[in-house]
């Protein structure tokens, strides 16, 4: 516990690697930003996966009386690979389960994600190989059949 008190500490201090963060992952979706999140969901429920929140930005910000282009927030998750990385560093709950965002811009739909070696890197996790390597394959063959079809 206390280790992970002065690493937290450290980084906020030193404004260190700890909360250094590459680009996420961009990818280009075919479908509607609303077909993009469908296929998505089932992809994801598909791989045994649970949907655990869909949140529509858009139309959060009709609420608001405010406009933004379609932009839908997929946070779902599988404990058997977030739970061992909690275990290592509990502040990795901050960015777990995954999200993938999917948008349009300029007439295009896109869809993202941060890369599990940038959660790797943010908490400091070492070792877990096979598990990020899991994870980054999950994420890149499910965002690809939802962008792009089976």
């Amino acid at each position: 516990m206390l280790r992970f008190v002065f690493a937290l500490l450290a980084a906020l201090v030193l404004g260190g690697p700890a909360f250094a963060q590459e680009a996420p992952v961009v990818k280009e979706s075919r479908y509607s930003v609303a077909e993009t999140a469908d296929r998505l969901q089932a992809v994801i429920e598909k791989n045994g996966a649970a949907v655990v929140a869909r949140v529509d930005h858009a139309a959060n910000a009709e609420g608001a009386d405010m406009e933004l282009a379609p932009t839908i927030l997929m946070i779902f998750g599988n404990p058997m690979l977030g739970t061992p990385i909690m275990r290592e560093n509990r502040l990795a709950g901050l960015d777990l389960p995954m999200k993938v965002l999917i948008w349009e811009e300029d007439g295009a739909t896109r869809i993202a994600y941060a890369s599990p070696e940038n959660l790797r890197k943010r908490w400091g996790i070492e070792g877990q190989d096979e598990l990020f390597s899991k994870m980054a394959g999950a994420l890149d063959k499910m965002t690809d059949a939802a962008a792009q079809g089976e």
